[in-house]
């Protein structure tokens, strides 16, 4: 690969910037957010002949050098599905090791994000989920709600249609009259308000679906799939995602 221009690397303030200009990618172009379904971490450890979840405890830190990687590119806001609302229809044995990952990624792997000047944020209905790993993922958005750096939504426990339903019930709780409910009174009571709408949505592992991931947010997000299983994707396939984004027209409904 040649070397970038120096008089397009002038200026940049991070190695993976200057990576990314040598890859084609336009800074000034940016997706503010980028949201993820992270899948196939299970299937990747089964082809390892390792149990899923290792492959699990694999793409949480895959997740850290993704976020710190998208940190460093000028991504304003990353949102993950770490553990849909759906998840708990899966055997028992491992949604309890699921639930004790997270609350150990929470405390050990993801613990750093408060020295990276990461906010991080915990979206979906912690009430029903395990008291510890609770506790341990509230202490790490605490830790780090006062970090000015971007931002990052854990979504656990989330569901998009959940979302929407929550929303709903405050719009009631509220005594808000028919007349006055339109898609700016849903939008704002959704889980995180003051954060712009996702500008791309990345699955991985091949799939084709939405899978009830931000269903309101994403109307307009452009979506990029590889067939990369979640613990093999790095800064390569996040800048041919960015990369696919740019080529990309957005009418948002118009011409």
């Amino acid at each position: 690969m040649a070397k970038p221009d120096k008089s397009r690397t002038e200026g940049l303030t991070t190695k993976v910037q200057e990576r990314a200009v040598a890859a084609g990618i336009d800074l000034d172009a940016l997706p503010r957010h980028i949201a993820i379904i992270m899948d196939g971490n299970g299937r990747w450890a089964k082809k390892q002949g390792m149990q899923r979840l290792i492959g699990h405890a694999q793409g949480y830190r895959t997740l850290k050098d993704v976020l710190l990687c998208a940190s460093n590119l000028g991504i304003e806001v990353l949102t993950v599905y770490g553990f849909s609302a759906e998840n708990w229809r899966r055997p028992d044995d491992e949604v309890q090791g699921l639930m004790k990952l997270i609350g150990n990624a929470a405390r050990t792997e993801l613990a750093d994000l408060v020295r990276n000047n990461v906010q991080t944020r915990i979206l979906g209905r912690l009430e029903e989920i395990p008291a510890e790993t609770r506790r341990s993922l509230q202490a790490l958005a605490d830790s780090t709600r006062a970090n000015t750096g971007i931002v990052f939504n854990l979504a656990i426990n989330y569901g998009g249609r959940a979302e929407i339903v929550d929303a709903v019930k405050k719009i009631i709780d509220a005594e808000i009259p028919a007349d006055r409910v339109d898609e700016e009174a849903i939008s704002m009571r959704l889980y995180a308000p003051d954060l712009p709408e996702p500008d791309l949505i990345v699955r991985t592992a091949g799939e084709m679906r939405w899978s009830n991931f931000l269903i309101w947010q994403a109307a307009y997000a452009e979506l990029f799939v590889t067939d990369t299983s979640w613990p093999d994707f790095g800064e390569r396939e996040l800048f041919d995602a960015v990369l696919a984004f740019q080529r990309r027209e957005r009418k948002f409904g118009g011409l």
